[in-house]
């Protein structure tokens, strides 16, 4: 093998290395939401929870959509690094916190000044992955855009278990340290890869005289929206409603979010292994049903059952699995003026359902005095908004242009 090819076969490795690492740093903090909210540890109400992860959903829009226009002028590998670099900072803050869990006010502050460098970790990174997946398979772009995402999902499973882990010997601060280490040592291995590849963006299309939005773009970022807030109420809360509802070990929590993000992976590859079966639009119409039966099956599990809980998060993370790849490849496939941008412009949209949803929980509970199980529900009507929804999304259309 020549040199060339190896040292392309580096950069693959750490692209594909860096999306399960940031798979894993992006779920640290509501993995280790049992600890952030225990009484004998930071005692954080649902509302600070919840607050914690505003900053985080505004600075991941905010670089998300700053970033295309950074990477042409950077290039892609330093947008990459920054967004390592970010990760990285937001992890040893979760550590540091850790020393003054207990004087609420400095803890908090240090948590939000966290959570405010991941959100720009994840809005950095991301986009920088998937540029770089695409242009290392140029034939095979749907392929290597969904293996790398497949490893962000596995990554986000990873994070609960191995709270559950540190957890069981006493040091639940040993996730973001262990994400911490795996960064740097990913951050100083980048450095010597030339992580060329779709440094470049690529032009737009011409808008022939047209600078405007197509109406059709809000339909799609409505779908992106609805879906965050879905799919936050289970990767933000599930453990919290296990520890709440069935009152749930810490660990017997962690295996709910895992089991969750879990399905999110598993479904990602088995819908696209089933494509030539059952068509993409079929499947987009038919997952926002699952999420509401999910929804409604939480809120109706009986408190003694917490396995039933379990599978009522499993069914939510199939109903979740596929959605928001699909709608970002119905958008780019038809609204050509503007494909460059639309995956930004939408993931931006989730970003805002994601904080929605993080934040809104809290102050809901306490206008309504509401149990999470009870919000779950309510949450069922967003689903079946979603399910109406999808057959605007998946409607015959051809490029828009």
């Amino acid at each position: 093998m020549d040199n060339g090819k190896m040292a392309q076969r580096r950069e693959i490795i750490t692209v594909y290395a860096a999306a399960l690492i940031q798979g894993v740093a992006l779920v640290t903090f509501p993995a280790a939401s049992a600890v952030l909210t225990n009484p004998k540890d930071y005692g954080l109400s649902n509302t600070e929870y919840g607050g914690m992860f505003v900053p985080q959903a505004i600075m991941a829009i905010a670089s998300s959509l700053l970033g295309a226009g950074l990477r042409s002028r950077l290039g892609t590998k330093r947008i990459y690094l920054l967004g390592l670099l970010a990760n990285l900072l937001a992890m040893a803050m979760l550590v540091v916190s850790s020393f003054v869990m207990r004087e609420h006010t400095m803890a908090y502050g240090i948590l939000l000044s966290a959570t405010t460098c991941m959100g720009i970790g994840f809005g950095f990174t991301v986009p920088a992955l998937n540029t770089l997946a695409a242009a290392f398979f140029p034939k095979r772009v749907d392929k290597a855009v969904l293996v790398l995402n497949a490893l962000l999902g596995l990554g986000t499973a990873l994070a609960p278990v191995f709270i559950a882990v540190f957890l069981g010997l006493g040091i639940w601060w040993g996730l973001p340290l262990l994400v911490g280490v795996l960064l740097l040592g990913l951050v100083l291995f980048s450095f010597g890869q030339a992580l060329k590849e779709g440094a470049k963006t690529q032009p737009t299309q011409p808008h022939k005289g047209k600078n405007e939005i197509p109406a059709r773009f809000w339909i799609f970022a409505a779908f992106a929206l609805l879906y965050g807030v879905c799919e936050t109420m289970n990767g933000n809360w599930a453990a919290l409603f296990m520890k709440n509802h069935f009152s749930a070990s810490a660990s017997l929590a962690s295996i709910s979010l895992a089991t969750f993000w879990g399905m999110v992976t598993a479904g990602r590859i088995l819908f696209a292994a089933i494509e030539k079966w059952v068509p993409e639009k079929m499947v987009c119409r038919f997952l926002p049903l699952v999420i509401a039966a999910a929804f409604v099956a939480s809120a109706c599990v009986p408190k003694s059952n917490s396995s039933l809980g379990i599978l009522a998060f499993a069914l939510a993370g199939l109903g979740c699995s596929a959605l928001l790849p699909l709608t970002i490849s119905f958008s780019q496939k038809e609204l050509t003026t503007i494909a460059a941008s639309v995956a930004g412009g939408l993931i931006a949209f989730y970003q805002i359902g994601y904080g929605l949803a993080a934040f809104g929980v809290g102050p809901l509970q306490s206008w309504t005095g509401s149990d999470l199980s009870a919000i779950y529900g309510g949450t069922a009507v967003v689903a079946l908004t979603l399910a109406a929804l999808s057959l605007a999304v998946t409607r015959e259309s051809g490029p828009r242009d």
